[in-house]
Formats: structure tokens, C-alpha cells, sequence
């Protein structure tokens, strides 16, 4: 019986440690394979909860497999759409910031000379985390050069297109120029003339963890800089090359071959030296630019949807060409009219534009002080569904190559969710709500006084006869321009702060800007600002205080060249930033605002390089990155 027991309590022994090897052994092979797994979001990807969106995963549909689901998390998902008919706007794309500012209510206010009435109204939006995919966009580098020269390396990305130019897939290549006070970067060697830059700053990728803010070859005090706006935008436009995807089409096209060939040519752009047309400092890289938009002259073809009723579509008149919305109306005006880009025959398009008009949408169907703009939005949903049924082409790309151009406010939340996969051209460019850096177009928001003579008042005085540091008059909109009247209101007589001109003022809102050296262009209800533009036509260097805001064709302008960038954060030591800045670098950028104003101008034909151009190259571009 002894024998028996002492047998028993052995056998429970060698269990026990039996069982310990094998949790030992299971527990290192799951340390094991969780190492073994690529280390971007991936793993933990398998396991959350939270929704991939449709058109995040749908640059990796197959034409050749079967609908097949997938599970993500708690959402399922289909691999495939099954047919050509199948509307891709029926799926409700979730967005990827929160927008939770509310603010109602009617304001109505004398601003500038011009009177605005706007209404606030909630956004809500759900927030996303976003699974990152390798695809064949924009590809990038960090450089460093220790005499702030710029360098460029052609970096392309294999993909499985069969476009017959040798390099067709290779995206158009980033790298970014990080300054010499930066402690980020690698040394490279000096391949540019002075003033020339790699397109690492032309189509729209820069990196830079700088600690401080750098304007042109200038470097701000360290004391007030910690993270500026720029950088936030150079640090989004790198993380878009992961998170901006287009759908696979669902059939190849003769039009996406002519891109993948236009893309091709853009990276292998020949350096222009001494160019005499443009100049070469305000701009990302000149010479891939001009090839860019010599490409686009010969090859872009846009078809123009005929459905739609005016005045909403179609119809660019008074109340669109005048005012702070003006853009949307010139633009839709001058595109319906020309001859060079637009097409009849849609399946020779490499773009598909709707011409409607968010101004117009407002203005006909919103109920006076309902705070309620959900019949907006059903109105666009349900125009894109009636294009999709009518029409295979937004089914054949996901709406990728359409795009819209809308300048009202509102404009982001009538197009979210059925629209998200096209290209939006936006006033309202706020990265912390749905403009999509990367793929979303900023447009310049420009006050339109008078129609039939838009250059009307051009120009400003010499950068020697501008006695007056800064300027800024205009409504109390919003949360910061009172903070900017509160520190620099009638405090300095060198900083022209105002709320509304004063009475009896000898110098009108226009002479002001003309006499200034810095005009600041401080955010209202929402970060765009006509005040921008109206900086550059007036040849005043603008101060752009507004942190979420992306400025106009920011991916082939270099905007630190002619402009200040100053956070929010900073309004308190805004006159020192200011008279930091050297003598010299401030005629710098005083040539840089005359240089670009061309890119700003409406005329009442367009012209070569003018704001018409311009909006149509930055579609083109952001349109080649995708295909």
C-alpha cells in the first residue's frame, strides 16, 4: 500500500512538471512568432476594434478573385466588388478626425469692407485608426545638407502596373530637406545650383522634426518654438503616403497608361537652370514643376457631367463670383468654358469634374436658423448616386479621378462619407477635421470685389515704404482674434491691430495693407482666411496664424520662402517674432509674395501659371500620385 502511494505522488509530480514544460514551450513560441510580425500596426491591427475603412484596403482588391469576406476586429469587410454596377458610394466611409466644435447660431458682420453672414452648426464625426499599406505613392527620404543646400534622389516603387515606360510606376519621388539647426537627417552631398530645390517639396512629401521654426534660410528663436504649424504639415504630408490609397480600377484604361507615363517623365525631369519665367526660390523644385505643368498642358483631358439642375450646378453667377467665395464660381465658370482641357467623349478623361457649387447648395436649400444641414448633404449623396447608376465611370476607380470644387464653409460635411474617395478642393482646408492631406486639394479663398475687373487695386508700395510692422482688422469671429485684440489691440503703435476699422481712420482697410510689412492673417470661425490672398495681391508678406490650416498648392509652393508661419500659442510674443525676422530676409520674402502673386490672380481669361491653372495642376498632381 505504501509502494502504491509513493507511486501515485510521483506520477503527480511528472505531471505537474510536464505540464510546466509545456506552458514554458507554448509561451516562448508565441514570444517567438509575435516578434517574427512586421512591426507597423500589423499585429495589433488583427485584433482591434476599430473599423478599417473600405477605401483604405481597396487599392488591394483583385478583378480576378471572388467576392471573399474578411474579418477585421468586429467589421467585416468585402475583398472584391463584384460587378462594374456595384456603387462604391453605397458604402459609408467613416472619417478619420473628430470634429466636435459646436457653435451655432446667425452672425452677421461688416468684415473687411464686405458684409458675411455665416451659420455654425455641429460636426460630429467618428474617429478611425488606420491599418497603413505599402502602395505605389509618393516615396521620400530625409536629407540633410550642412549648408541648407538642397539635394534630390529619384526613389522609385515597384508595382504591378504593365505600362509600357520602363519606370511608369515609380512615383514621383520626395525627400525632405531638413535645416542645419535640425538634429534630424543624414549629411548629403550639394547636386543643385543655389536656388534651385528638389521636388521634395513639389508634389508634396516633407519630412522635418526640426525644433524650431524655420522661415526660408531664417531660423526662429528657440525660445518661442517647440512645434510649429509647418512642421505638423510637413509630419502629415510624409505620414499620407501610408494612409492615402485609392482603389485598384476595377478595368485598366488607356488614361491611367498616359499618367503612369506622365509620373515617369516628372521623375526624370532634366534641372532647369537660370529660368526666366518663374522663380526658382518660392517653389518646391522648379524644374519638376514646369515639367509637371507642361505634361499637364498637352495631356489632361477633363469630361464635365451635364445632370444638374441651376442655379446649384451649372449657373456661376453674382452670388458666386462675388464675396469670399468667389473661387468656387470662377473656377466652375472658366472650366465650363474651356476648350483646351474639356472633353465630350468621357472615356478619353483622365478626370471627371461635378460641377456644383456648395455657395449655391447653401443658399437654396438650408432653412434659416433650423441648424440642421443634413438635406445639404442627402442632396450631394443623392446627385453622386444618380452619377453612379447612370455612369460606370466613379464605379470604376471609387470616385478616385473626380473631383469637386467647393469654397462655402459647410462644404467638408455635405461631402463626408459618400464622396470621401474623391478629390475635394477646399477652402476649408482643416487637417483636424476631413481634409485629407495628401489627397484633398486646398483652394485659395479669395474676396472677389469687383467681377468685370478682377485685378482691380493690384500691387502694394516698395518693401522700403511700409512704415507699419503688421496689420489685421476684421470680425471677432471665432476663438483667437479676440486673443489677437486682446495682447496687440491699440497696445503698439507699430502692430495696426483693429476689430473693425475705426471711425474717422485716415487710411482705409486696402491702404493699410499696401503700407504694411507683415499683414496677419489670424483664423476666424474656421482656419481659412481671405486675408491670405488679399496679403499677396497686396503685396504684404502674410502671417498665417491658423494651426490646422493647409495653405494653397502646398505641394509645389514653398510657402516658408514668402509667408510666416506663427502658432496660436505664440499671439503673445507676436511683435518679437516679428522684429526678429533680419531686414534682409524680410525683403527676401517681400520678393517672394510679388514672385508668386501670379499663382493668386483671377483674370477674366485665364492665363498661363494663373489661380485657374494652378487649381487644375494641384488635381493633376494628387490625381498622378493615385493612379
Amino acid at each position: 500500500m505504501d509502494r502504491l502511494l509513493h507511486f501515485q505522488k510521483l506520477c503527480q509530480l511528472d505531471t505537474r512538471r510536464l505540464l510546466l514544460v509545456i506552458g514554458v514551450v507554448f509561451s516562448a513560441i508565441l514570444v517567438f512568432q509575435s516578434s517574427a510580425l512586421p512591426s507597423r500596426n500589423v499585429f495589433w491591427s488583427l485584433f482591434s476594434s476599430r473599423r478599417i475603412p473600405l477605401s483604405e484596403r481597396s487599392s488591394t482588391l483583385s478583378r480576378d478573385s471572388t467576392p471573399k469576406s474578411e474579418m477585421v476586429g468586429n467589421s467585416t469587410f468585402l475583398n472584391e466588388l463584384s460587378s462594374s454596377e456595384s456603387s462604391f458610394t453605397k458604402s459609408s466611409f467613416e472619417n478619420i478626425f473628430h470634429d466636435n466644435n459646436l457653435t451655432n447660431g446667425n452672425v452677421r458682420s461688416s468684415d473687411n469692407g464686405y458684409t458675411l453672414e455665416k451659420t455654425r452648426e455641429p460636426e460630429t464625426s467618428s474617429s478611425i485608426e488606420q491599418v497603413k499599406q505599402p502602395n505605389n505613392n509618393l516615396s521620400y527620404e530625409n536629407v540633410r545638407n550642412e549648408d541648407t543646400s538642397l539635394t534630390v534622389e529619384m526613389i522609385g516603387s515597384k508595382s504591378g502596373s504593365n505600362a509600357s515606360a520602363p519606370d511608369a510606376n515609380a512615383s514621383i519621388a520626395i525627400i525632405s530637406v531638413i535645416p542645419n539647426t535640425s538634429s534630424v537627417g543624414v549629411q548629403a552631398p550639394e547636386m543643385f545650383p543655389k536656388d534651385e530645390k528638389p521636388f521634395a517639396q513639389q508634389s508634396g512629401l516633407i519630412t522635418s522634426n526640426a525644433s524650431t521654426a524655420v522661415t526660408g534660410s531664417y531660423v526662429m528663436s528657440k525660445d518661442w518654438e517647440s512645434d510649429t504649424p509647418i512642421s505638423k504639415l510637413n509630419t502629415l504630408l510624409l505620414q499620407s503616403k501610408d494612409s492615402v490609397h485609392s482603389m485598384r480600377p476595377l478595368w485598366s484604361s488607356k488614361c491611367d497608361h498616359e499618367l503612369l507615363s506622365a509620373r515617369s517623365q516628372i521623375n526624370n525631369a532634366p534641372i532647369i537652370k537660370n529660368d526666366l519665367e518663374l522663380y526658382p526660390s518660392i517653389y518646391r523644385n522648379v524644374s519638376m514643376f514646369k515639367r509637371s505643368y507642361k505634361l499637364m498642358e498637352q495631356l489632361l483631358k477633363i469630361y464635365i457631367y451635364r445632370e444638374g439642375e441651376k442655379p446649384i450646378f451649372h449657373e456661376p453667377t453674382e452670388p458666386i463670383l462675388k464675396g469670399i467665395y468667389a473661387s468656387e464660381g470662377w473656377f466652375m465658370k472658366q472650366m465650363e468654358r474651356n476648350k483646351q482641357f474639356v472633353v465630350e467623349d468621357p472615356t478619353k478623361a483622365h478626370l471627371f469634374y461635378l460641377p456644383i457649387s456648395s455657395r449655391m447648395l447653401q443658399l437654396q436649400l438650408y432653412i434659416r436658423n433650423s441648424h440642421n444641414r443634413q438635406n445639404l448633404a442627402d442632396y450631394m449623396k443623392n446627385y453622386v448616386d444618380m452619377i453612379t447608376t447612370k455612369y460606370p465611370f466613379w464605379n470604376r476607380t471609387g470616385g478616385a479621378d473626380h473631383f469637386i470644387v467647393a469654397c462655402h464653409d459647410w462644404a467638408p460635411f455635405e461631402t463626408r462619407g459618400h464622396m470621401d474617395n474623391c478629390i475635394k478642393v477646399l477652402c476649408n482646408a482643416n487637417i483636424a477635421r476631413d481634409f485629407k492631406i495628401g489627397k484633398d486639394v486646398a483652394l485659395p479663398t479669395t474676396q472677389m470685389r469687383k467681377v468685370k475687373d478682377p485685378l482691380r487695386g493690384l500691387g502694394g508700395n516698395p518693401a522700403s515704404e511700409r512704415p507699419i510692422l503688421a496689420f489685421f482688422a476684421g470680425g471677432m469671429h471665432g476663438s483667437l482674434r479676440p486673443v489677437l485684440l486682446q495682447y496687440w489691440g491699440n497696445q503698439d503703435p507699430d502692430m495696426k491691430i483693429f476689430g473693425q476699422m475705426p471711425q474717422g481712420t485716415t487710411m482705409s482697410y486696402i491702404q493699410h495693407m499696401k503700407s504694411s510689412k507683415y499683414c496677419i492673417c489670424a483664423r476666424g470661425f474656421d482656419v481659412h482666411t481671405p486675408r491670405v490672398v488679399e496679403a499677396i495681391f497686396h503685396e504684404c508678406v502674410p502671417v498665417i496664424i491658423s494651426d490646422d490650416y493647409v495653405p494653397p498648392f502646398f505641394e509645389v509652393l514653398d510657402w516658408e520662402a514668402f509667408a510666416v508661419f506663427v502658432p496660436e500659442k505664440d499671439i503673445p510674443s507676436l511683435k518679437n517674432i516679428l522684429l526678429s525676422i533680419p531686414e534682409e530676409k524680410y525683403f527676401e520674402m517681400q520678393t517672394g509674395v510679388k514672385r508668386v502673386q501670379k499663382h493668386f490672380l483671377w483674370h477674366i481669361e485665364p492665363v498661363k501659371y494663373d489661380i485657374f491653372h494652378m487649381i487644375l495642376h494641384s488635381v493633376w498632381l494628387h490625381r498622378l500620385n493615385q493612379v
